[in-house]
């Protein structure tokens, strides 16, 4: 290990970071967002201000000789009374884009949630450090991904050896927003969440605004993709506006027309790729909200149940069902006019072989071998000759 007087210290700034659409100067560190912040400012929910925190898909990115890493960092975890602890949030290491290390920090702010008023409280908490020996001699790009799942402020990069910013990658950007499916939830990892592996499997660079809870055909997320530079996009759209009962049919239709209108003004020719929702037994065709079976916690595992009406569909309220139907109808005649506009059938990633074998453990959020199936999949239809990102 270095001595102190051996490690060199550099700021960390926003041009050593991917993924993220801004970076926030804190009175700790550089807080990395996933929304801009004329989007935060629309928006008081206090779940898409979470998720949007969250850096899932972000990766520390830098040149060096280095062969010891340490960085400083401020987590926040979260804490849900009466359900079993959360693990800490996983940072992956990449070297020369190669798996090469993996590790966790601990510490940092406590959020404790109180999931029978969704009320939250804020314990502050010291600075953590994750460290990285042994790394191979000689100049590499280094990737340190950090925790999907966990709000994580960068306080402080040391290496033995100076750092300077890697090139940019010669590779396409692929721009996807989703749901907490897509934002990485339960996945074992950062690389390990299906956006990222698909991304991996692709060889394209990842820009993930898959948002937990937050995939609600907002317009200000729609503006953030409208002007977020990118070659190829996708929006998976559904299962979000089931589990919070948001719209009927009729604004539902309305509603993904502006965000597809939206989209187009900044990227009129782009490939767009469309994602129904993946196969999810419990709002197949019963309508939502999604509440928490807070009987469950006493099995240790929190499951999630469909508290709506499958009588109200005739009413217009959302299914996955119907909103599959609604989805391929509108896609299909934007297409008309529209060439570069796809729909993929999400039961084409998850289905119901699938949920046979590997079923969704709390009834909405796939598993971390889930994921890699998905992620598989999506490369195989999406970014394979032939698909509809795939080159020729």
């Amino acid at each position: 290990m270095p001595t102190q007087d051996h490690w060199i210290t550099t700021p960390v700034t926003g041009n050593l970071l991917r993924g993220a659409l801004e970076a926030e100067r804190t009175e700790r560190g550089l807080l990395p967002h996933r929304l801009p912040a004329r989007a935060r400012a629309q928006c008081a929910d206090p779940q898409l201000a979470m998720a949007e925190a969250q850096p899932s898909g972000v990766r520390l990115v830098f040149r060096t000789r280095a062969t010891a890493v340490e960085l400083d960092t401020l987590p926040t975890k979260r804490v849900y009374p009466g359900a079993p602890p959360r693990p800490d949030g996983v940072y992956d290491l990449l070297v020369n884009g190669r798996p090469a290390g993996r590790g966790s920090v601990a510490g940092g702010d406590t959020v404790t949630v109180d999931m029978t008023t969704w009320t939250a409280e804020r314990q502050p908490g010291p600075v953590g450090t994750l460290r990285f020996t042994g790394l191979p001699d000689g100049v590499k790009d280094i990737e340190i991904w950090l925790p999907h799942n966990e709000t994580t402020e960068l306080v402080a990069l040391r290496t033995d050896a100076p750092v300077e910013p890697a090139p940019d990658p010669d590779r396409r950007v692929w721009l996807h927003h989703g749901s907490s499916i897509s934002h990485g939830s339960d996945a074992a990892s950062p690389t390990t969440t299906w956006p990222a592996l698909a991304a991996s499997l692709g060889g394209v660079e990842l820009i993930n605004l898959g948002l937990g809870g937050g995939a609600l055909l907002d317009p200000f997320t729609a503006r953030t993709l409208r002007d977020t530079p990118a070659d190829l996009i996708s929006v998976k759209i559904g299962i979000n506006l089931v589990n919070t009962d948001l719209m009927r049919l009729r604004a539902f239709t309305s509603a993904v027309h502006g965000f597809l209108d939206t989209i187009r003004e900044g990227h009129p020719t782009t490939p767009l790729l469309v994602v129904s929702p993946l196969l999810c037994p419990i709002h197949e065709d019963t309508p939502g909200p999604s509440l928490p079976d807070l009987g469950s916690l006493s099995t240790g595992q929190l499951r999630f149940r469909a508290a709506g009406d499958p009588a109200e569909v005739a009413a217009g309220k959302l299914t996955l069902g119907v909103i599959r139907d609604e989805l391929a109808r509108i896609v299909a005649q934007r297409a008309a006019d529209d060439p570069h506009l796809h729909h993929l059938d999400g039961r084409e990633l998850y289905g119901e072989a699938d949920s046979a074998e590997l079923p969704l453990p709390d009834e909405l959020h796939p598993d971390a071998a889930t994921h890699r199936r998905i992620g598989e999949r999506f490369a195989e239809l999406a970014f394979a000759p032939g698909g509809v990102f795939g080159t020729a």
